[in-house]
């Protein structure tokens, strides 16, 4: 997909960041077209977890500029923000004590006054998130008796139902067993058909490149790829980035080539 300056859902320019005397990014600069499915990768410490928090405004400062929507992401009341992006963040092991489906409803807070009651529209994104994330069946079970992959899902449901044009996520399928990495997988590519711009930080380089139009990979702190994924998938530029050696070979079903782990050299008894 080409990136017009007009369809620009997320533009950063030169954009630096410091955690105390910590420089965590540095002339960041990158733009997501909307209805972009983005990937965000790099060797851990590269910064990516703070440059997605630092686009939805998690983080606060830094120099340089992020606009969303032609807008400086400063510029935005916190329930305008929530209304363009909505964010998933890593699980960490923490299980509110809500079911599901208040859980999900939560996520209609961008649309709801403080002294407003959950109304009709509410009540029907809620019906059809959580149908569109096969999250209805235990719509009344308590988060904390979910298996990690329902939970994620709910926790993408409830993202979904902000209503938001945007959906950042961070590192999504960690921890899942494959079963739940591919119904989310298959999650994300349906939103994205549907028109959402998706930007997602993984560690997993290929179904970044199998699934994203387009690769940001972050090196101590910095863009040091843009661009599409058969051309970060080379050795040459895999080791600028990772600073080790990959070995890469040919995919039955695509033309982009995949990383396969090396083979073990030693003896073996």
């Amino acid at each position: 997909m080409q990136q017009s300056r007009d369809n620009t859902a997320i533009d950063v320019h030169d954009f630096g960041f410091c955690i105390g005397a910590a420089e965590i990014l540095r002339n960041v600069s990158f733009r997501v077209a909307g209805g972009q499915y983005v990937a965000i990768v790099g060797p851990n410490g590269a910064g990516k977890t703070t440059l997605l928090k630092c686009i939805d405004r998690i983080h606060t400062g830094g120099v340089g500029r992020i606009e969303i929507f032609g807008r400086p992401v400063q510029s935005y009341r916190q329930r305008e923000l929530a209304r363009r992006i909505s964010y998933v963040p890593q699980a960490d092991g923490h299980v509110s004590p809500f079911t599901v489906e208040q859980f999900v409803m939560m996520g209609r807070y961008p649309h709801l006054s403080p002294f407003s009651t959950i109304g009709r529209e509410d009540r029907r994104v809620l019906r059809q998130v959580l149908e569109r994330t096969a999250t209805a069946e235990f719509a009344d079970r308590l988060l904390g008796t979910l298996s990690g992959g329902e939970r994620q899902t709910v926790f993408i449901a409830a993202a979904l139902a902000q209503g938001a044009e945007v959906l950042l996520l961070d590192e999504p399928t960690t921890f899942l067993d494959y079963r739940h990495q591919a119904a989310i997988r298959r999650l994300l590519a349906e939103v994205n058909r549907s028109g959402m711009t998706i930007v997602t930080v993984t560690h997993d380089l290929n179904h970044a490149v199998l699934e994203s139009d387009r690769i940001v990979a972050l090196h101590q702190g910095s863009v040091m790829f843009d661009g599409p994924a058969a051309e970060l998938m080379k050795p040459d530029v895999l080791r600028r980035i990772y600073d080790t050696p990959f070995t890469l070979v040919e995919h039955p079903q695509s033309p982009i080539p995949v990383i396969v782990p090396p083979a073990a050299t030693e003896d073996r008894p």
